[in-house]
């Protein structure tokens, strides 16, 4: 898919987290919430891992090299990789360690009313990021489940972002719940335990996504459905059968697909080299993140 639509949801993010985290540190100075101060150090967090996704897009449209001759297309995979682990600790170790300092140390929360405020208006501005990351994931998603849009998806920063921001709606709502009732029970161990939630919430996130972008830095084939339209693709005309295939993703929109397939014994030349350049364009017409193909003649032999 084009980048476009994880630039627009990226952007969006980006905008509310900086916004976010000035408003939540200015909170923090004002109350001295632990859960204000753990909100705040992921927003920047966040807003850091907005620039690094932009940046591994930036870095991914570099051309070719004999270094490098399939390009840079997993600079993406890369920068998105970092996210999930700056996310891990500068979000959720943070949170955790705050969490459990003010649990042993707690300290009266003053001014809380001004943590509330500032915290309804984060979310009100991070569900506006989540609703243009939900958006623009649609286009793309298909009949998958968002776990499995998650999962499956070749295009890292959509499931980044659309992680990242369920965390931050998440962890909103339990500042707002550890503040909450810190007010209402005079007991600021409340706030402690809210800053912990924070720390299992978005260390949980954080592990999914690590796991995800590095299956994805290995390297992933395609899809079962792209299997099936590239193998039905070339199986036609001259081409007998797929003796073997194998497929890799060398960049979110780039699909390597290499592959042995069977001719009839009585071809000329010309006839397999048209019968070749007749299955590629089948295949770019059909699955076309399919950039790179190699397709290698062969006569099929009938295991013994």
């Amino acid at each position: 898919m084009s980048a476009g639509g994880s630039t627009k949801a990226i952007l969006a993010a980006l905008f509310a987290n900086a916004g976010i985290a000035v408003a939540k540190f200015v909170g923090f100075l004002v109350t001295g919430s632990s859960s204000m101060l753990a909100e705040s150090v992921h927003s920047v967090a966040d807003t850091s891992n907005q620039g690094l996704l932009l940046l591994g897009q930036k870095t991914s449209q570099r051309a070719a090299t004999k270094m490098h001759p399939f390009g840079y297309g997993r600079d993406r995979y890369f920068y998105s990789f970092i996210v999930a682990l700056m996310l891990f600790t500068l979000g959720s170790a943070f949170a955790l360690y705050e969490g459990i300092h003010k649990l042993s140390h707690p300290e009266p929360l003053k001014s809380a009313i001004v943590a509330v405020i500032i915290l309804v208006v984060a979310i009100g501005l991070e569900c506006y990021s989540f609703y243009t990351a939900i958006v623009e994931s649609k286009k793309v998603k298909g009949d998958a489940t968002w776990w499995g849009f998650i999962r499956q998806s070749r295009t890292p920063e959509l499931p980044v972002v659309l992680l990242e921001d369920a965390g931050a709606l998440f962890g909103l709502v339990l500042a707002l719940f550890g503040v909450g009732m810190t007010v209402l029970t005079g007991d600021p161990v409340w706030d402690a335990i809210g800053t912990i939630c924070i720390g299992v919430l978005l260390g949980i996130i954080a592990i999914i996504l690590i796991i995800e972008m590095k299956s994805l830095l290995i390297g992933e084939g395609a899809t079962a459905s792209e299997s099936e339209t590239i193998e039905a693709s070339l199986v036609s005309g001259k081409i007998e059968r797929v003796i073997h295939i194998r497929t890799q993703y060398v960049g979110p929109d780039e699909l390597l697909i290499a592959a042995k397939i069977g001719f009839a014994a009585d071809l000329t030349l010309a006839e397999i080299a048209q019968a070749i350049d007749q299955a590629e364009a089948r295949i770019r017409a059909a699955v076309p993140a399919a950039r790179l193909i190699y397709l290698e003649p062969d006569l099929y032999r009938a295991p013994v």
